[in-house]
């Protein structure tokens, strides 16, 4: 039980470390800063999505022969269309965007950010519950210490992320400690959506590959649709690209060397 509640709380941590760095920077982070964070948790992402969710979701239905990888393929499509209808109908704003996305609405801009930080966080935390649900199961192939490697990884791409949140909170006019606090809560989503997770995957176990694909769709969609290109966009987008092989390779030899 204590291995569960660190598993799901070491995430939240990188969010709140990377949100206090709202009381030592200036109001706007610097574009190079920027572009090399949004580059490390891309990296991180993707490497997430392929080692600790998509490769042992086809390890475990291996009895399958060659078609285990459709519970993938199918977990995998799904979480990508679930997260395209969440973004399309929900109003939210990305940090450094004047223009809202999704239906119009009255919410203010600090309200559609912390929705557009929402759609981005719940993913990752899908991904720490499914991986988390099969280290308990035993013998779903995934060990204790590749469910810490995965709460890790994720934890340590929410450092930047946290920056990158709660700086455009500053920058919509909310106070430091407001900004801080807003850049913390948004975290929050991420061990409940980990809690929503294990207890699906509880009652409900030949379902575990289908879970772990769709986490790694949803997280991928996160990656494909805003983090690379913000990463990409303007000048400096090398910088972006050292930074995502930092957070590739960090995460990848996380999973191999405690999973």
């Amino acid at each position: 039980m204590e291995g569960l509640i660190l598993g799901l709380l070491i995430p939240v941590l990188g969010t709140i470390i990377g949100s206090a760095f709202v009381f030592f920077m200036k109001d706007e982070m610097p574009v190079r800063v920027q572009k090399a964070l949004l580059g490390f948790a891309s990296g991180v992402m993707i490497a997430a999505s392929v080692w600790s969710l998509l490769i042992p979701g086809m390890t475990m239905c291996e009895d399958m022969g060659k078609w285990a990888v459709m519970p993938a393929a199918v977990g995998f499509l799904a979480g990508i269309a679930v997260l395209l209808l969440v973004d399309h109908f929900t109003p939210h704003l990305h940090p450094g965007d004047s223009t809202a996305e999704g239906p119009k609405s009255h919410l203010s801009r600090t309200a559609m950010l912390s929705l557009a930080v929402t759609i981005h966080n719940l993913p990752e935390g899908m991904a720490v519950g499914v991986v988390l649900a099969g280290a308990l199961q035993g013998d779903a192939g995934i060990s204790a210490m590749g469910a810490l490697a995965m709460s890790l990884g994720i934890a340590i791409q929410n450092i930047p992320e946290g920056a990158i949140i709660s700086m455009p909170m500053r920058a919509a006019g909310n106070t430091r400690r407001r900004s801080f606090m807003l850049g913390s809560l948004s975290g929050i989503v991420e061990p409940i959506g980990a809690i929503i997770v294990i207890l699906l995957a509880s009652v409900m176990t030949p379902v575990l590959p289908y879970l772990l694909a769709f986490a790694a769709g949803a997280m991928l969609y996160v990656v494909v649709e805003e983090l690379i290109p913000e990463t990409s966009e303007g000048e400096h987008s090398n910088i972006g690209v050292v930074g995502f092989a930092v957070g590739f390779t960090l995460m990848m030899v996380l999973d191999v060397v405690l999973g």
